[in-house]
């Protein structure tokens, strides 16, 4: 079998499917990602790269759909080459959204596409109005429709569809859900598990599963991952507690949503704005997943909080390493997280009761001993790669054969 792969910063979601396939007689994959993609990985790899930015002087509404067809223009343009040769992709697999699979199928016509979906825009009951507080004006809601018009394009030309969580499906315009497989990636649970004598050290501190540690992890620090929340719940935690750090994974930018206004940086901003006590505050950057894991093994309690938005992989990792998740009461979390069966839910825009409910569990850590255990129980049933990897294989195969459609 042939297939394509068409992901902006591959691996990404196919690392584990890569990974899973990559010794299967028969198979030969090529992966098509942005040029300025530094990861290394085994796929033949084709590069692409827009040949300019999008327009200032169209309108604000389609800058992104114009950025999507450039992105898709460029993409088509460097496979070209291996199509005028000859190549033919039984099935692609494709990552919706960033426009770079938007012409695919006029390139292959005769491949398979099965394109795999993060989210779908609204204006209203959604992410962007949950941090706002109050509806987008008009321009904002025609400026969020539009943001889906790549998608659509993606939608018309799908052969079949793949989302990871039932909340990010339901997402999707009716007409197409019955087209689209929710189908997590799933966790490493043999790598992602529990060890009680696991140690992190940070700077002249080493901690382990006996000191009060609480952790926060996103790719980077903005209001989307609640983000300003934590520091302040930090803040405020430290006044409670003398002893209590706070480790914090992730890169000072904008990962989703809009940069602040002033030029300041979120982390910036809230670091003046709240004052946490800097030597008990701990940024550690990007980290391999060996640190990330060592610090869900000895975390007191792992804060994941999210907009109603996609839901982060290193929520479930967390899970699966036998973290204490305390986690948003919004509907991405609640999917995973009952509270006080496998997690504790605090509510996204108060820090001071995610204050009182961290200084709760500080004090009686041992009551939550079951909780946790029932979190990395429901990792291993519903979401370990060693179920769900084949089942997407086989998805794969029935599309490539044509007898999912």
């Amino acid at each position: 079998m042939r297939i394509l792969f068409m992901h902006n910063n591959f691996p990404g979601q196919y690392r584990r499917i890569v990974d899973h396939i990559k010794d299967k007689p028969g198979l030969q994959m090529v992966a098509a990602t942005l040029a300025s993609n530094q990861q290394q990985f085994r796929p033949k790899r084709v590069n692409f790269k827009p040949h300019r930015e999008p327009s200032n002087k169209i309108h604000p509404a389609i800058h992104s759909t114009e950025k999507a067809v450039l992105m898709g223009q460029a993409a088509y343009k460097a496979l070209m080459p291996l199509q005028k040769k000859g190549y033919r992709p039984d099935i692609i697999l494709s990552h919706s959204g960033w426009g770079s699979n938007m012409f695919l199928k006029d390139l292959f016509p005769d491949s398979k596409l099965l394109t795999y979906y993060e989210w779908y825009y609204h204006s209203r009951f959604s992410d962007g109005d949950f941090l706002r507080g109050e509806p987008y004006d008009a321009n904002g809601q025609l400026r969020i429709r539009m943001k889906n018009t790549p998608i659509l394009q993606d939608l018309a030309a799908m052969d079949w569809g793949q989302c990871p969580t039932r909340f990010q499906h339901s997402k999707f315009p009716d007409i197409f859900k019955d087209r689209i497989s929710v189908l997590h990636d799933g966790v490493d649970t043999d790598f992602f598990q529990p060890n009680p004598s696991a140690k992190v050290s940070v700077g002249k501190h080493t901690f382990t599963a006996e000191d009060e540690v609480i952790t926060y992890v996103a790719r980077g620090m903005e209001p989307y991952r609640g983000f300003p929340q934590f520091i302040e719940t930090v803040s405020r935690l430290q006044k409670m507690r003398p002893n209590v750090h706070a480790v914090v994974l992730g890169n000072d930018r904008v990962a989703y949503g809009s940069e602040r206004a002033d030029g300041k940086s979120y982390k910036e901003w809230a670091l003046e704005e709240f004052q946490p006590d800097m030597d008990r505050l701990h940024f550690l950057g990007l980290q391999p997943l060996k640190v990330f894991r060592s610090l869900m093994q000895i975390t007191s309690a792992h804060v994941y909080l999210t907009v109603p938005f996609v839901l982060s992989w290193s929520m479930l990792e967390a899970m699966g390493a036998g973290a204490l998740i305390v986690g948003s009461d919004t509907d991405p979390v609640r999917e995973l997280i009952t509270d006080g069966q496998n997690g504790v839910l605090v509510p996204f825009k108060e820090p001071e009761v995610i204050a009182e409910q961290l200084n709760r569990i500080l004090d009686n850590r041992q009551d939550y001993a079951e909780l946790k255990k029932a979190a990395r129980d429901h990792i291993v049933a519903k979401y370990s790669v060693k179920d769900l990897l084949p089942q997407y294989w086989q998805l794969i195969e029935s599309v490539a054969n044509g007898s999912q459609i």
